[in-house]
C-alpha cells in the first residue's frame, strides 16, 4: 500500500507531465484560458490515462513483451511484439478518447462546445501516450501500480491546467507588459511554476 501511495504522490508532484517532461503543452497553452474549460479538459485527461495505462498495461505484459504469449502455448515463449507498442497503445488511447468525446457531448454540450478540437486531441496529446511509454518502461510490477501511476499522471496534469488556468484569468486584471500578452507571460509563469515543482525533488519516496 505505501508502495502505491509513493508512485501517486511522484507521478502528481515529482515526475508531473507538464513541469518535468513538457508533455502535452499545446492543449496545456490552448485551453487553460479559464478554469471552468481547463476543469474538464482536465477530468477528462485523469479519465483517459487513469484507462488506458492499466489497459496498456496488461496488452504489453501479456501480448507484446518477450514471452509474454506463453500463457498461450510454451512455444511462443521467444516471440517479441514490442515493435507493435506505439500501434496498440495509441488505438486504445484513440477508443477511450472517442468514447469520452461521445459522454461529454451527449451530457454537456456546452462544455463540449468550449472545448472544440482539442478534446479529440486528447488522442494525440503526448501526455496520454507518454504515460503508457514510461509504464512500460519502469515496467510496474502490478496492475495496481500501473493504475495508480496512470492516475496520478492524470491528476498532476489536471492541477497544471487549473493553476495556470486560474493565474491566466486574474492576469488579465494585471498591467502585463503589451509584448508579454497571452502565451509570452503564459510560458514565463509556466517555466517559474516548473522550477516550484522541482523543489518536490527533494522529498524523499
Amino acid at each position: 500500500m505505501e508502495n502505491l501511495v509513493d508512485i501517486f504522490v511522484k507521478s502528481i508532484f515529482v515526475d508531473n507531465m507538464i513541469f518535468a517532461y513538457f508533455l502535452g503543452m499545446c492543449s496545456y497553452l490552448a485551453v487553460s484560458k479559464t478554469v471552468k474549460t481547463s476543469t474538464g479538459l482536465g477530468l477528462a485527461v485523469v479519465f483517459v490515462l487513469g484507462i488506458t495505462v492499466p489497459i496498456n498495461y496488461l496488452i504489453h505484459n501479456y501480448i507484446l513483451k518477450e514471452g509474454a504469449l506463453t500463457w498461450i502455448s510454451p512455444a511462443y515463449a521467444d516471440v517479441d511484439l514490442t515493435f507493435l507498442s506505439f500501434i496498440l497503445f495509441i488505438a486504445v488511447i484513440a477508443s477511450m478518447v472517442q468514447l469520452v468525446e461521445m459522454v461529454i457531448e451527449k451530457f454537456s454540450p456546452t462544455l463540449y462546445s468550449n472545448l472544440g478540437i482539442f478534446l479529440p486531441l486528447i488522442a494525440v496529446n503526448c501526455s496520454i501516450l507518454g504515460g503508457s511509454l514510461f509504464m512500460q518502461e519502469r515496467a510496474y510490477n502490478s496492475l495496481a501500480e500501473a493504475t495508480v501511476f496512470g492516475l496520478g499522471s492524470g491528476v498532476g496534469w489536471f492541477l497544471a491546467i487549473i493553476g495556470i488556468a486560474a493565474i491566466r484569468e486574474k492576469i488579465r486584471y494585471s498591467n502585463v507588459p503589451a509584448p508579454l500578452r497571452g502565451l509570452g507571460i503564459t510560458f514565463i509563469i509556466t517555466g517559474l511554476m516548473g522550477i516550484a515543482f522541482m523543489g518536490f525533488m527533494g522529498i524523499k519516496f
